[in-house]
């Protein structure tokens, strides 16, 4: 297993590199970088992606006419000090070649240095810091919630296989699997957050503004008035994914030979499911619970948190791509990208430790 691991952690440095270099060569070529929005705003044209002619993010070159005038590829910077505008490159580090700039932030990364926010005045790593409270709490609350709903529901769909009640929920999880999380939170949002229908539900934030002033117990039941239409939204899709793979986890294991065996020792069926099949049909759900929690905490929230305007990380890197602070937006990226092949390590670890007859030693990773 230490050969295993060992060759997994040293394959991450390639994955690493191959994600980091796809996405900072995509970057190059978006339009309205850092540059172009400092022009934009001052030059009072508001957001500066639909102004920049080519170029994208590194699009800050000068060039010089025939007749020795400085001109700009910038567009909205005619008018402009040129030095001003060089000062603007050397600030975002645009005044060196893209090669230069992209090992220098490998070097850095592999330090866990992320540098400052290009438009907050703020460390990025402070930053994300400051945001991720609010996403790890959508991710523990959504993971625990559809694990207790999609358990329990999908062992009884295995026993029940093929019946009315197996048909009807079966309806139920393809309908909630179907619809996209993100429509059903803004169907929420007319129906019970002040929309055409009802004003139950708060529509932003995850506490009100008179939080700390409020005892525990009024603390307590804010939060989860706050949480309950984010959570609905989220819990839809995961729950439905959850209770299928647990109905044919334990299909599977039903109808193995050792079942049989054990009826025929005469146990109940209670005790064959839960004193048999359980154990081995709960190793796939358990070993998953990392992936599953990344998963809603990284890329379920995102859309989730715009909508209902959680200051999570989902919102931050939403919010950092318009912006185009790139910073923020690349250390996202290397630390959710890291954060993800960790993850994946473990699961096959978790694996190993439920089921020893598991062996990755015998595999070619």
């Amino acid at each position: 297993m230490g050969a295993y691991i060992l060759r997994r952690l040293l394959l991450m440095i390639p994955t690493l590199f191959g994600i980091m270099a796809v996405s900072f060569t995509v970057i190059q070529f978006a339009p309205g970088g850092p540059v172009e929005q400092v022009i934009a705003r001052i030059t009072g044209q508001g957001d500066a992606t639909d102004r920049i002619s080519g170029g994208g993010a590194d699009s800050g070159n000068q060039d010089f006419d025939a007749g020795g005038e400085f001109s700009s590829k910038y567009r909205g910077a005619q008018g402009l000090d040129p030095e001003f505008i060089k000062q603007l490159e050397v600030q975002f580090g645009f005044d060196k070649p893209p090669l230069e700039r992209f090992f220098k932030m490998l070097w850095d990364y592999a330090r866990f240095d992320f540098g400052e926010s290009f438009f907050r005045d703020i460390s990025v790593l402070d930053l994300i810091l400051e945001k991720m409270p609010v996403s790890v709490s959508l991710g523990l609350w959504i993971t625990l919630i559809s694990y207790l709903i999609s358990i329990p529901l999908g062992i009884r769909k295995a026993v029940k296989d093929g019946s009315t009640f197996d048909i009807w929920t079966s309806g139920i999880v393809i309908i909630g699997y179907a619809i996209p999380g993100f429509l059903f939170a803004i169907l929420l949002m007319v129906l019970f957050a002040g929309g055409s229908f009802y004003d139950w539900f708060p529509l932003r934030g995850l506490v009100s503004d008179n939080w700390h002033e409020l005892s525990w117990p009024e603390r307590i039941l804010d939060y989860f008035w706050h949480l309950t239409l984010p959570l609905t939204a989220m819990v839809l899709s995961a729950f439905a994914t959850n209770t299928l793979l647990t109905k044919n986890s334990f299909l599977d294991e039903i109808r193995k030979q050792y079942v049989i065996t054990a009826r025929a020792k005469g146990l109940t069926e209670r005790q064959v499911l839960y004193g048999h099949v359980f154990r081995n049909a709960m190793l796939i759900i358990i070993a998953g619970f990392p992936a599953a929690f990344i998963s809603a905490f990284f890329t379920g929230s995102l859309l989730i948190e715009n909508i209902f305007s959680l200051d999570g990380l989902g919102l931050l890197g939403f919010r950092s791509v318009l912006d185009r602070d790139y910073p923020v937006v690349f250390a996202n990226l290397y630390i959710f990208s890291l954060i993800g092949l960790f993850v994946s390590l473990i699961s096959d670890l978790v694996y190993t430790w439920i089921d020893p007859r598991i062996d990755f030693e015998r595999r070619d990773v």
